[in-house]
């Protein structure tokens, strides 16, 4: 049972006449509360903290009045805008948009297939439904740049693997938060583990990851604390 089905031999299945159905909205729900999990534990540092409370390190962590603080989905007196940016708009992007909403989301952004039409008309439409200022479809580019988190919700499959590399790394915010929630390669899971070393976003709140289930601990991704 799947929602994607870029894991099957399509025409192998053709050729033996063997017929195939997928689940397409099973898990709409689930996966856009988890990528709001995961976009709230990145940007919070759960992952940091934690292991400072299971490795006994409490005691020894110097306090700091924004020692462990991070960036956060809703606006500030210094930050009066808040962008979240979809890679891929579908239904599960659209759910994970509406639960976003009630914390101070001001602008969104996102791609599509390069072969989809443009639908303005929609995202005028959902712009005013949810009282944001802006929804608009962008290029990779605008996305990597102005995305303050930003959730990777794409098909899987050769034509979209690696789409978030490093060269898309290094153009998001130092404050950014990226959250996958669709399928493992379409993130480069080195160039995402080298970003996070060397601070070029702020953390990543990740549900696949290439390769899995061979994720050992020792695991680029793993062995990072955000």
């Amino acid at each position: 049972m799947s929602v994607g089905y870029e894991h099957v031999n399509l025409p192998e299945l053709a050729q033996r006449g063997i017929k195939i159905g997928y689940t397409p909205d099973v898990l709409t729900a689930a996966v856009a509360d988890l990528s709001v999990m995961l976009a709230l534990m990145a940007s919070r540092n759960i992952g940091e903290v934690m292991s400072i409370v299971k490795d006994n390190k409490w005691p020894t962590v110097n306090w700091a009045p924004f020692g462990l603080c991070g960036p956060q989905l809703s606006t500030t007196d210094m930050s009066l805008k808040r962008t979240v940016g979809f890679l891929g708009f579908g239904r599960i992007s659209q759910a994970t948009l509406a639960r976003l909403i009630p914390f101070g989301i001001t602008d969104c952004i996102y791609t599509s297939n390069p072969t989809s039409p443009l639908t303005p008309s929609r995202d005028e439409d959902l712009a005013k439904q949810y009282r944001i200022n802006s929804l608009r479809r962008v290029d990779m580019d605008q996305l990597a740049c102005e995305s303050d988190v930003l959730f990777v919700l794409a098909p899987g499959g050769p034509s979209t693997r690696h789409l978030v590399n490093e060269e898309f790394l290094k153009k998001m915010k130092k404050t950014s938060v990226l959250v996958n929630t669709a399928r493992g390669t379409l993130v480069d899971s080195h160039a995402l583990a080298k970003a996070l070393k060397e601070k070029w976003i702020w953390g990543a709140g990740l549900d696949v990851v290439e390769g899995e289930p061979n994720v050992p601990a020792n695991h680029p991704l793993v062995k990072q604390p955000r």
